[in-house]
């Protein structure tokens, strides 16, 4: 999609990584530790930068404890919306 710009949100989603990381008393190397990335790439993750893998997110977020939360929020079964058409989403792939 060119045109459209998610750096706000990614600095956003970066922004709340590093709350979860303070919120936990987490340092920055005791997470690198757990999810088994460098500092350099948790640094790229807090400030929102989009040359990190979705491996490497998903690695500190298991680290902070919030890689179940993230993966149920985009469930479409946990929507209204999604319940009505839960056919739809057996029926057959999106495209």
């Amino acid at each position: 999609m060119s045109g459209f710009h998610i750096d706000r949100e990614l600095v956003a989603f970066g922004e709340h990584v590093r709350a979860w990381r303070m919120v936990l008393g987490l340092t920055a190397q005791q997470v690198c530790e757990r999810a088994d990335i460098s500092r350099q790439t948790l640094r790229k993750i807090e400030n929102g930068e989009l040359s990190v893998s979705f491996s490497n997110v998903a690695q500190v977020l298991r680290a902070l404890g919030q890689l179940n939360a993230v993966v149920d929020s985009v469930d479409p079964l946990n929507s209204e919306i999604g319940r009505l058409r839960a056919g739809a989403i057996r029926k057959r792939r999106a495209r």
